[in-house]
């Protein structure tokens, strides 16, 4: 594994983005955008590019971090590396923070 394929914007961020499509099973690195510092996950699904991948797990309820921000919560539960959308993500703009 040469090169990152998900950046994190913030250390307290739940979720990266991918910037090329993940194949599930694949072990791919990502990197913090704040130090550079890195992460390793497997991906427990297929993530297209520009998608979200969970960087641990994620319960049911839970807020889900991006930009260090609240951008939604997980309508049921996540594991790490699984791909974050629509399926299991309820957008903050339909839910109380």
């Amino acid at each position: 594994m040469a090169y990152h394929k998900f950046l994190v914007h913030e250390k307290k961020d739940s979720v990266g983005v991918a910037i090329t499509d993940i194949k599930k099973g694949e072990f791919v690195k990502g990197v913090f955008l704040a130090d550079e510092g890195v992460l390793n996950i497997t991906a427990a699904d297929s993530i297209p590019l520009g998608h979200k991948i969970a960087l641990n797990s994620i319960k049911s309820g839970e807020f889900i971090i991006e930009y260090g921000e609240k951008i939604g919560r997980a309508f049921k539960d996540i594991n790490q590396g699984s791909w974050v959308h629509t399926h299991n993500l309820k957008s903050i703009h339909w839910v109380k923070k």
